[in-house]
């Protein structure tokens, strides 16, 4: 736990500072509340070394709503500073709250570093605000940028950055096309499943995947001309004993049934 910073505040301050680092989650968080509503700058500091350690998620993002609260004069250079911490929690807090301010003049502080960070949870949130702040006439860069990023992490990695690219619209069709052929699967299976998702965002984001993997390890031809094949196609008959089905039907049963479960997000 950090020391809370009370300087230049009244005791009642003081209490309501130090509650911030209670052990109750939900004193955190009606602490963090409190200093919100009145929109004190001298919670400036205690707001962000707080930001840097606090494990609960719902505080979190109450002190980031409480650093919002505050001018962003006096809260930007702060913040700003906060991006070149070494404690990934703060980095990606500080990126957050940018999110959570929306002001478009910081957008030159998302550097590529912070897009390639080595911290998923903090490459992540930078590709969200990238993605919110980014001027029209460099979006095109931008998605370069994060495609390179294809195929890292586990799913959740992969789903955020499959969200980020399809919010930054159709200029990332050509980056997505491209990395499509990419000779790593992982990468084209990614690229071709977030193309999936930018032409239909409805589509669950699981099945774009295993469409993508099927479209990648059959090839383009192959795969449309077996989703093309009709699926009530009389399957051949086999005599034995009665009950028995025959390997074509039972074949045809196991690809449909594992085709109608694959899960969605």
């Amino acid at each position: 736990m950090v020391a809370i910073n009370t300087t230049h505040v009244t005791p009642q301050n003081a209490r309501v500072a130090g509650a911030l680092g209670a052990e109750d989650s939900s004193v955190r968080l009606q602490a963090a509340l409190a200093v919100g509503s009145q929109a004190d700058p001298v919670f400036l500091e205690t707001l962000v070394e707080r930001c840097a350690v606090e494990p609960d998620f719902f505080v979190r993002d109450m002190l980031s709503w409480a650093l919002t609260r505050l001018s962003p004069e006096v809260t930007l250079p702060r913040i700003r500073r906060e991006l070149d911490s070494e404690r990934p929690q703060a980095r990606s807090q500080a990126l957050h709250t940018l999110s959570k301010i929306g002001d478009r003049s910081t957008w030159a502080w998302i550097t590529r570093d912070m897009l390639r960070d080595a911290d998923d949870e903090v490459a992540r949130t930078a590709w969200r605000v990238a993605v919110a702040l980014v001027p029209e006439d460099e979006e095109n860069e931008l998605a370069d940028e994060l495609v390179r990023q294809l195929g890292r992490g586990d799913r959740s990695v992969q789903l955020s950055l499959s969200r980020a690219l399809v919010d930054l619209g159709d200029v990332t069709r050509p980056a997505l096309e491209k990395a499509a052929e990419d000779p790593d699967p992982a990468v084209a299976a990614h690229a071709r499943a977030t193309e999936l998702l930018r032409q239909n965002p409805q589509t669950g984001f699981d099945a774009a995947v295993e469409e993508a993997r099927r479209v990648v390890a059959l090839g383009p031809e192959r795969a449309a001309a077996a989703s093309a094949a009709p699926a009530d196609a009389e399957p051949a008959q086999t005599t034995g004993t009665t009950g028995t089905t025959g390997t074509a039907e039972t074949t045809g049963a196991v690809r449909d049934a594992e085709t109608s479960e694959a899960p969605h997000c």
